[in-house]
């Protein structure tokens, strides 16, 4: 059985290291870690806050101390609610990311799953995602379905 937790201020290095781990592995993503120096105190700082709207769930590395295996995050986001979600309440997932060497051991899937009870225990109905193909398989497995709604995205 693989060991889930909710990462703590002291992961926060790691959590980042994960998620770069993610943003490489998208198509035209920016390598670029300058970032990290500006996110780190911030993230530690929503990290000790467990009674927050944000959360991250992590499994320790098994050969590696002191090292993460596998990382989720996500948000609790209020917007008015409606017919499908009458209090309002959505899930967003996001930083999903296996160690590289750590793929295939179920990982992702037992973080995920965490997230979702977390979501739950939140009073969330809804939770939306972008998967990658490759790892839409495990979503679909988990009872996400394809939605035909357009994303559109403004940088401010």
């Amino acid at each position: 059985m693989t060991s889930v937790r909710r990462a703590m201020p002291k992961d926060a290095e790691e959590v980042l290291r994960l998620r770069q781990v993610m943003i490489d592995s998208m198509a035209r993503s920016d390598p670029s870690t300058r970032w990290h120096t500006e996110s780190l105190p911030v993230l530690r700082a929503r990290l000790a806050e467990p009674e927050g709207n944000f959360a991250a769930f992590v499994v320790d590395h098994p050969e590696r101390p002191g090292a993460l295996a596998a990382l989720v995050a996500g948000t609790v986001d209020y917007r008015i609610g409606g017919a499908r979600n009458p209090y309002g309440l959505d899930g967003s997932v996001f930083s999903v990311a296996t160690d590289p060497d750590a793929r295939r051991r179920g990982y992702a899937r037992a973080c995920v799953q965490a997230l979702l009870e977390w979501f739950r225990d939140s009073g969330v109905r809804r939770v939306r995602l972008t998967a990658s193909s490759q790892a839409e398989p495990l979503y679909v497995s988990l009872g996400f379905r394809r939605r035909p709604d357009p994303l559109l995205e403004l940088t401010l």
